[in-house]
């Protein structure tokens, strides 16, 4: 057989007649054509309620709303300085958006804290938005400078 567009088909098997309802006693699915006898599910025109149990009160409401969920919760990006080490080189100057390019961080827009997990050998020019205080020690301690990025106020 000769190869080409024209003779691709799908593998045996794969693929079966579309279910056809309501056409005749034969086809298993006749008369009422799978729905049923009666009810609202039968009727033309019926769509359900995500969550709707036929007027009994849906999981949703029976089941107890607890807790509180702080709306003005502040986002921090951590980063370890064991990940900073194995990144970058001696002298390198990093920022939130070159973490966010090298793949570190997922986003630039949350305000980045450097944490003190793992040891830190090279000297690193590191500018974010908090420093943990082990992190700042490690930094100093190894010939790296800090940077607090401080955020300005916005007037309302």
């Amino acid at each position: 057989m000769a190869i080409g567009l024209n003779n691709l088909h799908p593998a045996k098997g794969s693929t079966h007649k579309k279910k056809r309802v309501g056409r005749g006693p034969g086809s298993g699915l006749g008369k009422t054509a799978g729905r049923g006898n009666k009810g609202q599910k039968s009727r033309s025109g019926y769509s359900s309620k995500q969550g709707f149990e036929g007027g009994q009160m849906p999981l949703q409401r029976r089941l107890p709303k607890r807790g509180f969920t702080n709306i003005f919760k502040k986002a921090w990006l951590e980063i370890s300085l064991a990940k900073l080490e194995a990144s970058f080189n001696g002298g390198d100057e990093i920022t939130p958006e070159i973490l966010h390019e090298r793949g570190l961080i997922k986003k630039a827009k949350h305000d980045l804290v450097i944490l003190g997990n793992g040891d830190i050998t090279k000297a690193l020019k590191i500018s974010a938005h908090r420093f943990t205080k082990s992190a700042k020690e490690k930094i100093e301690k190894a010939g790296g400078s800090i940077t607090e990025i401080k955020k300005e106020a916005t007037a309302a």
